[in-house]
Order: C-alpha cells, then sequence, then structure tokens
C-alpha cells in the first residue's frame, strides 16, 4: 500500500536548480536509503516532504490520517527537563488516561456517585490503557536511553548539561518512542557509537512502520534498508535492494548507459560521413538517398551523454622511505584525569603494513592513547615507542591543524613551499578545489572541504605511519570510498579511530578494542570482530524489542480485518495495476538501452508508442488512487 507518493517534484534557488521531476512511490513497511553527494539536496527534498520547505513544482499525494516524525538538525529540547521527562512527554496521553483512571478508582469509594457508570468508564480507561502499552512506557524510555548510550545515572540529568551529540541522541529517542507511521531520519547515527547504533538497526528493522533514512553510513544503511533513492544530477533514481547492491547494480547501469550512448554515436557518426559521401557525389540518385538517410537520422531518438558526479577525489598516500618491522609498541598505559581513570594496562604492537582500527565506547580514551603516541599528553604509566624510520602523519578529526585565517592554496603552499604553483593547483583540482574556490578562507569551508584539504596535506607529506581520527567524518560516500581505495594500496602502516564499520570492513585487517581495563585484539576486520562479541544485548533493551515484536504482530491483526473493506480493496487493485504498468515500462525503458535496439526501425516506433499510452493509462490511474483515498 502507497503511503506517500511524489511527482515531478522541483525546487530552485534563484538560478540553481536542486530538484528536477523528482517522481517516486513509498510502500508501507519500506525503508528507504536516500543517498548522494553532499549539496546533492537530500535534506531539501525532506523538507519539501515534511511541509518544512515549500516546492516550486510538484505533488505530493499522503494516505489519510498518515503520521510522521521527523528527525533533522536544530530541533530544540527544553534545558530545564531532565533526559528521562524529556522522553515521558511522549507519552503524555497516557498520563492523563492513567491520572483519570487514578481519580475512578478514588470515586468508586464516594456513595454519592454513579458505580455503575464510573465502572463502565473505568473499563473502558483500563482497556485502552493495556492496548496503547501503558503498563510499559517506564520500562521502553529506559529501554530507548539504554540502547542510545546513555547509563540509568544520566537518566535524571538536566539537557542544559548535556553535550551537543548528546541532545541529538535525546531527540532521536523521542522520535522513536513516538512510533509515528512514517519515520524521517536525517543521518540517525551521528553522535552514536557502535552499540548505540546496532541498537537502532535492531529496533528500526523490526519497527512496523516505514523509515526513509538519510544516511552516509553505509554499514548502516545495509543493515536496514530495502531500497535505495540514489539522488544525483537532481534527479533520483530507484534500486529495490539493500546498499552493497546498490553500488553493484548501479556499476552495471553506468556501463550499459556508457556502452549504449558509445555505439550510437559511433553509429550516428557513420551514417553522417555516409551522408556527407552521397551528397558531395553530384549523383541526382545518390542526393535521394543521402536526403533520405538523412531524415531517417534527424528522427532516430539517442541518448543523452550520462551525466557523471563530481563529488569524488583522487587521492593517493605514498610512503618516502620504508619503516622497520616494528612501527609501534605500547607497553602498560594507564592515564587518569582529575582523579578519573580512563584506561589502564594498554599494550599493544603494530607491525610494518598492518592496517589497525582503534574502537571503543565514546569517552574511553581514544583520542587521548593517539596523543599519547605523538607525545603530545604524557602518560600516567608505560610508554610507547615508535620503531625506526617511522615517521608519522595525523589527520586530527577537530581539523585543529588547519589556520582559519589563511586561503586554501596558501594552507597547502605555506605547508610544501618547495612544490611550484601550477603543481599546487593541479593537486587541489584534483580535490575539487577549481577556480575562485582556492582562494576561499579555511574558516568559509564546510566539514567535507576542510576534510578534503586535511587529506590532501596527509598525501603530500609521504609519511609512513598514518593515526587517523575519523577520517570519514564529513565525507560524503564517493569521498569515502576514495579513501579507501587509497589506504588499500598505501604500502605504509594506518592505525585509525572509525566509527564507521562499512570503512572499518574495507581497510582494517586488525581491530584493537579500547576498554578502561585494556585493549582486546582481534585479527580480522570490523565482521570478525562483531562475531565473536555479538549477543551481548541488556535486558531493557531486549524488553523493548520484544515489546515492539508483540505490537507489531497485534496492529498486523487489525489491518488484516481492515482490508477486508471495500474501498481499500479497490485501493490495492489501483496499487497492483500501477504496478504491472511501472513494470512493463521498466523492462521497455531497459530493452531502449540495448546495443542491438537500434537496429530495428519497426522496434523502435512500436515500444516508445507503447511508453507513451502506458504513462497517460498511470496518470489515470493515479487520479483515481487519490480520489478513493480522499472518500476514506
Amino acid at each position: 500500500m502507497i503511503v506517500l507518493g511524489a511527482k515531478d517534484i522541483e525546487k530552485s534557488y534563484g538560478a540553481r536548480e536542486v530538484l528536477s521531476k523528482i517522481s517516486f512511490n513509498i510502500n508501507k513497511g519500506d525503508k528507504i536509503g536516500l543517498v548522494g553527494i553532499n549539496g546533492a539536496g537530500k535534506t531539501t527534498l525532506f523538507d519539501i516532504l515534511t511541509g518544512e520547505q515549500s516546492s516550486d513544482g510538484g505533488e505530493l499525494y499522503w494516505m489519510k490520517g498518515i503520521r510522521f516524525g521527523y528527525l533533522k538538525q536544530g530541533m530544540k529540547l527544553d534545558p530545564d527537563k531532565t533526559l528521562y521527562n524529556c522522553c515521558l512527554e511522549v507519552f503524555q496521553e497516557l498520563l492523563d488516561m492513567e491520572e483519570e483512571i487514578r481519580q475512578l478508582e478514588k470515586d468508586m469509594a464516594d456513595p454519592s456517585k454513579n458505580l455503575n457508570t464510573i465502572l463502565e468508564r473505568y473499563q473502558r480507561l483500563q482497556d485502552e490503557f493495556a492496548e496503547r502499552q501503558g503498563f510499559s512506557y517506564d520500562s521502553q524510555i529506559k529501554g530507548m536511553l539504554r540502547g542510545l548510550g546513555f547509563q540509568p545515572e544520566d537518566f535524571d540529568e538536566k539537557i542544559s548539561t548535556l553535550s551537543g551529540g548528546q541532545k541529538s541522541r535525546i531527540k532521536l529517542a523521542q522520535l522513536l518512542l513516538k512510533k509515528p507511521d512514517l519515520l524521517f531520519l536525517d543521518e540517525p547515527t551521528n553522535h552514536l557509537d557502535m552499540k548505540a547504533i546496532s541498537f537502532l538497526e535492531s529496533f528500526l528493522r523490526d519497527y512496523e512502520g516505514t523509515c526513509f533514512v538519510i544516511s552516509h553510513d553505509r554499514y548502516f544503511l545495509d543493515a536496514v534498508v530495502n531500497r535505495i533513492f540514489h539522488l544525483e544530477n537532481k534527479k533520483i533514481e530507484i534500486y529495490n535492494t539493500n546498499y552493497s547492491d546498490y553500488m553493484v547494480e548501479r556499476k552495471t547501469r553506468l556501463k550499459i548507459l556508457w556502452d549504449t550512448y558509445n555505439n550510437q554515436q559511433k553509429e550516428r557518426k557513420r551514417q553522417e560521413e555516409i551522408i556527407e559521401k552521397y551528397l558531395s557525389y553530384g549523383n541526382a540518385r545518390l542526393i535521394r538517398q543521402g536526403q533520405s538517410r538523412k531524415k531517417m537520422l534527424d528522427k532516430m531518438s539517442f541518448q543523452d551523454r550520462p551525466e557523471e558526479e563530481s563529488g569524488s577525489f583522487d587521492l593517493a598516500f605514498s610512503p618516502a622511505v620504508e619503516s622497520g618491522k616494528d612501527v609501534a609498541r605500547a607497553k602498560d598505559i594507564s592515564k587518569s584525569y582529575d582523579g578519573s581513570e580512563i584506561f589502564k594496562e594498554v599494550e599493544f604492537t603494530i607491525f610494518k603494513g598492518e592496517k589497525v582500527g582503534l574502537i571503543g565506547d565514546n569517552g574511553v580514551g581514544k583520542t587521548t592513547l593517539f596523543n599519547i603516541m605523538m607525545n603530545r599528553v604524557k602518560p600516567d604509566t608505560g610508554s610507547v615507542v615508535l620503531g625506526s624510520q617511522v615517521h608519522v602523519g595525523y589527520y586530527d578529526q577537530e581539523q585543529r591543524s588547519l589556520h582559519s585565517d589563511k586561503t586554501v592554496v596558501d594552507e597547502i603552499w605555506d605547508e610544501f613551499p618547495y612544490l611550484p604553483h601550477y603543481e599546487i593547483r593541479s593537486y587541489l583540482a584534483k580535490f575539487l578545489f577549481m577556480g575562485d574556490d582556492i582562494f576561499k578562507l579555511v574558516d568559509e569551508l564546510s566539514g567535507g572541504e576542510k576534510s578534503r584539504i586535511s587529506l590532501l596535506k596527509l598525501m603530500l607529506s609521504n609519511t609512513n605511519f598514518l593515526l587517523l581520527d575519523e577520517p570519514t567524518n564529513h565525507l560524503d560516500i564517493d569521498s569515502k570510498e576514495a579513501l579507501e581505495n587509497a589506504l588499500k594500496d598505501y604500502t605504509g602502516t594506518c592505525f585509525i579511530i572509525s566509527h564507521d564499520r562499512y570503512f572499518l570492513n574495507k581497510v582494517v585487517d586488525k581491530i584493537i578494542l579500547l576498554e578502561h581495563s585494556g585493549v582486546t585484539e582481534f585479527l580480522g576486520n570490523y565482521d570478525y570482530y562483531k562475531e565473536k562479541t555479538e549477543g551481548q544485548t541488556s535486558e531493557e533493551e531486549k524488553d523493548l524489542l520484544s515489546k515492539t515484536q508483540i505490537q507489531k504482530d497485534k496492529k498486523r491483526a487489525r489491518e488484516e480485518k481492515q482490508r477486508l473493506k471495500s474501498q481499500k480493496k479497490e485501493i490495492l487493485a489501483l496499487e497492483g495495476k500501477i504496478e504491472i504498468i511501472e513494470e512493463e515500462l521498466k523492462a521497455l525503458q531497459e530493452e531502449s538501452l540495448t546495443q542491438e535496439f537500434y537496429e530495428n526501425k519497426e522496434r523502435i516506433e512500436v515500444v516508445f508508442k507503447r511508453i507513451d499510452t502506458l504513462e497517460k493509462e498511470k496518470e489515470e490511474l493515479y487520479e483515481d488512487w487519490f480520489i478513493l483515498q480522499e472518500d476514506i
């Protein structure tokens, strides 16, 4: 059943067109990932769908009575409320109902009141309270807060004491507890550690509603979504699969498009040469043949040149010298701040050529450990010894090595003054800084642009031991893949702090888990680590997820009865017809991309006439569908 349909949505900001003729359907139960490079218009599309912005054109069709929730940046919280009470707001109707039930219990003892009326109201409220999970809201709140990384001692903390990341988690908790029919989530895994992300994945997989998610977390997308909407060059391409399969299918589609385009261009050039030859002979018969061929060529429909995204950049790390076999050895390291122990008894060895991932809960001291390795922070006990010929390059997630008052070109030139100006401009162009972009102040750059500058500086440094602190933060998916490929080809050694599990899976060959009591090593990628440690879910989290499943089963039973209504049967029948038409349209469009298609003129005419007829039929069916929805 379609819960939301979009048709020909358009949006521009001044002369810059962001969205053009965007059309799609979202079905009940869909889990959709919206991907695309930074600046493609993903959040703009969400704002239009949720009414935060108006579109310049197009229509939206909503299923009647649907409730949606939108997690976006900048949502406000009451600073004087506690974490628990912020989440308790979600259940205000249940709290009011519970208060009335308590009052009715008191009224039962009052002989001046009508006992039958009280009992009837009391029973009705009790049934509704139980049906709406009223007896479990406390465990739902606690399970949600624990699942998203808060401890019981945090529940009574005021919102005003929280960091920006913690506030974002509270907003996410509120939205998930409301359980709307359709969730719009804009980067929901930001500010979550790995345990919290795993909890969110489990929750959304069991969630009976519909989800539409903007995310650069590819592991999360693989775990949750069943469809990918790729927003590229102002249009949407739809893939009915998870992220990994979408990447394979996307490359296949692009190859077909380019092969078809190149073959058509070759054929066009061949025909034009024949026409030119015929027309130049001066023979009347050949001239007529040339003119006839030209008319036929003018009538032929040629595929436009496939558009390419400009979000990826060229990146390659190359160590200037080889290090010794033992790159870094940590022995019995401990560190405390203000009497509070961060970690202790940390010991490990990193060998030449290893790609090592450092993971652990937020606040466990991962960045502190990096600072100890670079002699920026002194440990309380122990030491780190770097091996022979080891030259360290550091990527700081806070970008503190950049100078906000410098221009982009000066940021690079001052660090590498021996490079000629034309070479620096060439490097900057490869990192997507073109024209006047190189004269922007660093302070004016976006997070993604600052990340690219830091990576370029690291690339030019020719170091052989890279310490990377959350290197994929602020990078879009294509840029992440450029970084992954560069690190896989890198012959030096890497030690990487990252919450990006997809990145860890592709790049690292060893995981070090940092905890307060020390470290544990896993000789494999993130999936290997997960296989060895999974199955550690708290009782309250399990309770919340099991209650979600029970509620899911009850609602499914109610919906089964509702489907017996005649109007909903008609809606389903219409949607079936729409689906059949869309499948035929898809098949015809795919046929038109094949190399053999343009060799059969009669087939070309038949196919495009059929596509035109099907588009008109689909339009009429949508009008009927919309009228029925309004009548429900």
